[in-house]
């Protein structure tokens, strides 16, 4: 069952934890200050100063947020900023995709997740820990078990996350992005603490 805060007429999708990180969903109010150039807005709403590489992502913020327009079922799937415990930095962010069970799956699996992790933070675990953590989520909250990564087969340190965590290419795909590896895992994730 998903959990989320009802705050007045809002509901707030809650922060899912790691050791070092806080994924905190990117409401449609932070979006749209994002979109809008209004950065204060923005950070006051996610709590925190947002990557100026996030701030370049502005087709993945109108994506997320007319996919959460659509279907506000998708809000809890939608992208999180990773933030780090510690001071609140913006490292990154993680998405899935849609909710489970999408038909452009193909029936590969019941989830894809996107994630980005920006130049200064990467090399540090980071992209792992997300993965894991938003992993786990789904399984718990949504009754995945089948996992999904798109991975351009030059991106190397993606590719090789993806074997580490027990990921195996089942086909490949040419999209918006190029050719992708799909590649599948199921749940536990190889280093999840179950």
């Amino acid at each position: 069952m998903m959990r989320a805060l009802l705050i007045g007429s809002c509901v707030m999708i809650e922060d899912v934890m790691s050791p070092r990180l806080i994924l905190r969903h990117l409401e449609p109010a932070c979006l749209q200050a994002c979109l809008r150039g209004d950065v204060v807005a923005a950070a006051l709403s996610l709590g925190s100063r947002l990557a100026d590489d996030w701030l370049r992502e502005t087709d993945l913020m109108a994506m997320r947020l007319a996919d959460m327009a659509e279907d506000p079922a998708y809000a809890p799937w939608s992208v999180r900023a990773l933030l780090r415990r510690d001071d609140l930095a913006m490292v990154g962010h993680i998405n899935f995709h849609t909710v489970p069970g999408h038909p452009y799956l193909n029936g590969y699996g019941d989830v894809e997740l996107g994630y980005a992790v920006y130049p200064a933070f990467r090399r540090q675990g980071y992209a792992r820990e997300a993965l894991l953590a938003m992993a786990g989520w789904a399984a718990e909250q949504g009754g995945v078990s089948r996992l999904v990564l798109s991975i351009a087969p030059d991106n190397a340190p993606s590719q090789a996350l993806a074997a580490q965590l027990g990921f195996a290419k089942v086909g490949q795909i040419r999209d918006e992005d190029g050719c992708e590896d799909v590649l599948t895992a199921d749940w536990p994730l190889s280093g999840a603490c179950v």
